[in-house]
């Protein structure tokens, strides 16, 4: 048992974890359901993470950096990339919850710039402009990406059943109205 039974079992933690404060939040998570749904302990977790607060920075950063990587940037096709965050969205919705629980519970975890936003940021310099830089562009591009999974579900239902591709389609139709 060594090293890599060590990364399985901290990977299957930081899944549970994500999934669980995804659903709850920080404060509604219980350190106890990650546990058994990562088929591990609660003191495995407090022996890899210090405590619930170290345990859901590192699900929200994780879920983050699997974002980055999954959907790295693509400075010169921008509205291509926003079909990707679209769908990225659509397939993990996860990822996104967590970052908005972090935002209202834990805004301390979320208020230092990872790399890989700061990588984003300097990738979109050449896209910028004075008026739109590059860190409201990352912003623009994001809120037009999530913004179906945060539209009210009485919003969403106003136009019958759109489909997944028509909404992305209007994703990506208004980053390239935006860039023109």
């Amino acid at each position: 048992m060594g090293q890599r039974d060590a990364g399985a079992t901290r990977a299957r933690i930081l899944a549970a974890a994500v999934t669980e404060f995804a659903a709850h939040g920080h404060s509604g998570g219980r350190i106890d359901r990650i546990a058994k749904d990562a088929g591990s302990n609660v003191r495995m977790i407090y022996a890899y993470y210090g405590n619930k607060s170290g345990l859901f920075d590192a699900a929200l950063s994780d879920a983050i950096r699997r974002m980055a990587d999954e959907v790295p940037p693509r400075p010169t096709e921008l509205p291509a990339w926003v079909g990707e965050l679209f769908d990225f969205h659509q397939r993990q919705p996860e990822v996104l919850r967590i970052c908005l629980w972090a935002q209202l519970e834990r805004p301390e975890a979320a208020s230092e710039p990872l790399e890989t936003y700061l990588a984003k940021v300097e990738s979109l310099q050449q896209q910028a402009s004075p008026v739109i830089g590059a860190v409201d562009l990352l912003v623009i591009i994001y809120a037009v990406a999530q913004a179906w999974q945060l539209a009210p579900v009485g919003l969403l239902s106003a136009d019958g059943s759109a489909s997944h591709e028509t909404r992305r389609a209007a994703a990506v139709e208004a980053i390239t109205r935006l860039l023109a």
